[in-house]
Formats: structure tokens, C-alpha cells, sequence
């Protein structure tokens, strides 16, 4: 889409509030335009065909058809970029991911309570996330992927004490976080991830991936022993660090200052992992998912930028290369 104009969206919700709320937001933050709302998907469809907008915000639970069921059949008749609006709850979180799997680019979680106030304060993240969502690419859901094999005579130096694997994500990263830890083989060192989320979300995406992949996938607690063969989700609203005791790594999870605005914060793990492994370290950040497979190029962008991506890979070739590293 053109930079220069306003990002195009489209509302779709039930209540007349947080329909009133996102124009507000909209108008205040700048260089979004409204093209129209509508109150359910049945509505939401006609003016999606008429209006053409660049971005849809999609409730959840409305009347006629919930927002997931339009969301799967949206992706297959007319795919576009949607953001979903949730709510900070265990089942909204659950509901949530599987959107996340049928293609949409992100959410917003609206607070339970104080909802005019609470809005207020998440204005700029609202306003971002829209922006970030137009210049998406959408694709389609990747199908299940066969974990790697690690050669024999390298399983045990890849499991050895003194590994770790680093994992960075924001918009966009859900997916491809399961699509990397699907291919992994079980004989990895421990697994270290920061995704962007609120709380209550990053477990739920914790569970919902130890169903998929053949590694064992829990949100870290603080002082867990990081074990071969098992990954450590970021718990929303803290930062995940990682701490050297004696021939273990330990996982610490602290709830002190945002850096860069995040908290959880891929550059505080990152440091930590530094400082604790050094050279022996494998972190992906050094390994930057391309453009062409990126839903968002934002993150990857940077560290390339920055000099700091010796490898620059498709999404599908980033586990193999981890292994081919590990093996190596």
C-alpha cells in the first residue's frame, strides 16, 4: 500500500462502545481513516466487498456468526490483513491462537474493567499494531511439520551443558515460533523464547505449542533448571533471563523496568543468554527470517540493519539451519 495515505480500516463489532472507543483512537493517533463499521460479520462482509479496506478489526464473539468462523472463511474467499480484538481471559487467549493460525496478523486485548481508561492507555499499541497489520502479508496456514533428525554422533555435544538456543519474536511470531520448534528434533539444548504478549496469553501459546512439538513447551517460572529437549515461553509483563549456576543454566523471571517499551523484552533475554553463554550460544537473531516469508519485516529488519544477522533465511529453512549449527 501507498505510505503516504492513511491505512483504511474497517470495524467489525457488537458493541457500539468499543466501536466508538477504536474511532477515537483512531483519529487521535493519525494516519488511520475509518472507511466504516458495522456491528456484525454479516454486515462486515458487504462492506468489506464495497469499502476495500486495508486492515479489519474483528471482534469475537458477536451475533449471527462469531468472529472465528468469519475469520476462516474470510481467509479462504477474501484474504486480507485482520486484527482481532480479545480480551485478557483464559478463553480469550485460547481463542485468540487459533485466529492467529487462521491468519490473523495480530490482537488487541481489551481490559475487563475500566474499559474507557484502559483503552486510553493502550491507544499507541492499538494505533501500531493497525499500521503494522497494512503492510502484512497475509498467507495461507502452513501444514504440520516433521521434526528433523539429528545425526547420531552429534546428539551428544548438541545437548551438552554449555548450549542454548535463543528465540526473538513480535508481530507475526506466533506462527512461526510452532513452525521452528515443530521441525526441531527432541536432542536440542534448552530453548529460550521471548514472544510479545500480555499475560495469560503466553500460557495458553505455551500449552497449545507442548501439543504440537515433540519438545516440551511450558511458560518459564523463576529458578527452572533449562533442560535439553525443552523450551521456556516469556511470561507476559516479564522479563525472561538467563542466569549460569555452575554447570547449569537457570531461568530468571523478573518484572523490572520495559526495555524498549517491552516486557517481556527480546533484548533483555538476549543480553542475559550473552553474558551467560558466550560463544557457545546459538542465538536466531543471528539467524534473521527473510522478507519474503515475514508477515511483518520489522524485527528481522533491524538485526539485518544492524549488522547482527550472519544468516538471512526463509522461515521454513531457519530450524534446519539451527540443527546444521548445533551438529556442526
Amino acid at each position: 500500500m501507498d505510505e503516504h495515505r492513511p491505512v483504511r480500516v474497517l470495524i467489525i463489532d457488537d458493541s457500539v462502545v468499543i466501536r466508538q472507543l477504536l474511532k477515537e483512537i483512531f483519529a487521535r493517533e493519525g494516519g488511520i481513516e475509518v472507511v466504516g463499521t458495522a456491528s456484525d460479520p454479516i454486515e462486515g462482509y458487504d462492506k468489506i466487498v464495497q469499502l476495500k479496506p486495508d486492515v479489519l478489526t474483528l471482534d469475537v464473539e458477536m451475533p449471527r456468526m462469531d468472529g472465528i468462523t468469519f475469520l476462516e472463511k474470510l481467509m479462504r474467499s477474501h484474504p486480507m490483513p485482520v486484527v482481532m480484538i480479545s480480551t485478557l481471559t483464559r478463553e480469550g487467549s485460547e481463542v485468540t491462537l487459533k485466529a492467529l493460525e487462521l491468519g490473523a496478523v495480530d490482537f488487541i486485548a481489551k481490559p475487563t474493567q475500566s474499559i474507557f481508561t484502559g483503552m486510553a492507555t493502550l491507544s499507541h499499541e492499538i494505533a501500531s499494531k493497525v499500521k503494522a497489520a497494512a503492510r502484512a502479508r497475509v498467507r495461507p496456514k502452513q501444514a504440520h511439520v516433521a521434526p528433523l533428525e539429528m545425526p547420531q554422533a552429534s546428539i551428544k555435544r548438541a545437548t551438552s551443558t554449555n548450549r542454548l538456543i535463543a528465540i526473538g519474536a513480535s508481530t507475526g511470531g506466533p506462527e512461526a515460533i510452532r513452525q521452528v520448534l515443530q521441525a526441531l528434533p527432541p536432542e536440542v539444548p534448552p530453548i529460550v523464547i521471548v514472544q510479545h504478549m500480555p499475560p495469560v496469553f503466553t500460557r495458553s501459546f505455551a500449552e497449545r505449542l507442548d501439543k504440537l512439538c515433540v519438545v516440551r513447551v511450558k511458560e518459564a517460572e523463576d529458578g527452572d533448571v533449562l533442560q535439553p529437549g525443552h523450551a521456556y515461553i516469556a511470561p507476559g509483563d516479564y522479563h525472561l533471563q538467563v542466569a549460569r549456576n555452575g554447570s547449569q543454566y537457570r531461568a530468571r523471571v523478573v518484572q523490572t523496568e520495559p526495555v524498549n517499551r517491552h516486557r517481556p523484552s527480546v533484548d533483555a533475554l538476549f543480553d542475559s543468554v550473552a553474558e551467560a553463554g558466550g560463544s557457545a550460544t546459538v542465538a536466531v537473531l543471528t539467524i534473521a527470517q527473510d522478507e519474503e516469508t515475514c508477515v511483518v519485516f520489522g524485527m528481522p529488519r533491524e538485526a539485518i540493519q544492524l549488522g547482527g544477522a550472519e544468516f538471512v533465511l526463509p522461515l521454513p529453512r531457519i530450524a534446519h539451519k539451527v540443527v546444521e549449527l548445533l551438529a556442526a
